[in-house]
């Protein structure tokens, strides 16, 4: 018999008894080819499926487009508070040792804000983006890496908020203070559009002498040299001044610490209102709600016990008579940044003006209670030693055991 074939011509060389079968076979299918018909359409169905559903999240030039989980933290009243870069948020800087530890305190008196302790990690961090953006090959390397400026933008814009949002307890306006993160004030209002900021405004003399006199170490500062620091504090008024100019007066505000201190109805006023915050009284006595619901402060913060007390007169002139005579006479051309914010350089002692009722009498009150202010800055200040020889210890040891061999 021939040998069968593999085309249909097969079914004739077929016994007589299957003819039938065939016959009735070769109208249908093959069985392998049926599945292999099924499983393509499946294939096609799902594709159709998946092209339908989740073509919606391309864009034309289709890039996915990441769309963000829910943001929200639960409020005091168990409410849900959503929170994004839209949000109004409210930036204090400035130079350390000019009042942004003050106006934070007196916003954090106001039932509707919450400041809380310098975060201290977003202005480093934002140092950090500024030399990275300086440097033409470290750009390059990033952009060779994947790290456009959308996805730095993305990820500061993320990381910053969620340090502000959740270092805290929750409130209807948050804030940040951390003086030095409005030499980048530019860059912060691109990555949060609805923000303000607030700009601490002091003289630098007097910031200068308690930089010095309460050892605030800073980077770049020579602690044994005036005139060393109050080019540095030049400079750096230099840029954050200039970084509020290009905001413009209803995104940042200049605040004068000395016109606050002398007159701090009145200018909180105009701060809540800048900020679009309702007035209220408590922004005014502070001291009473100090390390309660309303305001918390940080044992190691050098301005804690400063800001326990209510506003007073205190620090405005101490400064006077303890800078090098040199220093004094070549005041301008040390630090002309003076007379563009205002302040006269050859003026020893300033006349910053005439302070109202409520701070003399505050004032007044403070003298009389003399010795038990001074307690509790000395208790603080034995607190804050504690702290960091214990922090000190504590590194001492863990590299003492890092360097112990292991057997």
């Amino acid at each position: 018999a021939p040998a069968p074939s593999s085309s249909s011509s097969s079914l004739l060389v077929l016994p007589h008894c299957h003819r039938a079968v065939a016959m009735r076979s070769s109208v249908l299918l093959p069985r392998p080819t049926r599945r292999w018909v099924v499983l393509c359409a499946a294939c096609m169905l799902a594709a159709f499926l998946c092209y339908t559903f989740l073509g919606s999240c391309r864009s034309g030039n289709f890039s996915i487009t990441y769309v963000a989980p829910e943001r929200f933290v639960w409020g005091r009243n168990m409410e849900k508070i959503h929170y994004d870069r839209h949000m109004p948020l409210i930036f204090i800087g400035g130079m350390p040792r000019s009042g942004t530890t003050l106006v934070r305190v007196l916003l954090d008196a106001h039932p509707d804000v919450r400041c809380g302790e310098e975060t201290r990690i977003i202005p480093r961090l934002l140092s950090l983006k500024q030399q990275w953006s300086k440097s033409p090959t470290e750009v390059q390397r990033l952009i060779e890496g994947g790290i456009t400026d959308d996805v730095m933008d993305a990820a500061m814009t993320a990381f910053i908020l969620e340090v502000i949002v959740r270092h805290g307890k929750p409130a209807p306006r948050l804030c940040n203070k951390d003086p030095f993160t409005l030499r980048a004030a530019v860059y912060l209002h691109k990555l949060f559009p609805q923000a303000k900021f607030l700009l601490m405004i002091r003289d630098g003399r007097a910031v200068v002498h308690s930089i010095i006199t309460r050892k605030v170490t800073i980077t770049g500062y020579d602690l044994t040299d005036y005139r060393q620091c109050l080019k540095r504090w030049n400079a750096a008024m230099y840029s954050m001044y200039n970084q509020c100019q290009q905001l413009g007066p209803s995104i940042c505000m200049p605040v004068y610490y000395e016109q606050l201190v002398l007159h701090p109805k009145p200018w909180l006023q105009r701060i809540l209102a800048f900020l679009d915050v309702p007035w209220n009284d408590s922004v005014l006595h502070h001291e009473q709600i100090i390390n309660q619901s309303g305001i918390s402060l940080s044992k190691l913060e050098r301005s804690t016990d400063q800001v326990i007390k209510p506003i007073n007169l205190e620090a405005l002139s101490k400064w006077v008579g303890q800078i090098p005579e040199d220093v004094v006479r070549d005041m301008a051309k040390v630090a002309p940044m003076l007379s563009e914010l205002g302040y006269d350089p050859m003026a020893n002692p300033p006349n910053y003006g005439r302070p109202d009722s409520f701070v003399l009498n505050n004032t007044l009150q403070i003298k009389r209670e003399t010795a038990e202010w001074r307690a509790r800055e000395l208790e603080l200040a034995q607190h804050r030693d504690a702290i960091r020889r214990g922090a000190i210890r504590r590194r001492a040891e863990e590299d003492a055991l890092s360097r112990t061999p292991t057997p």
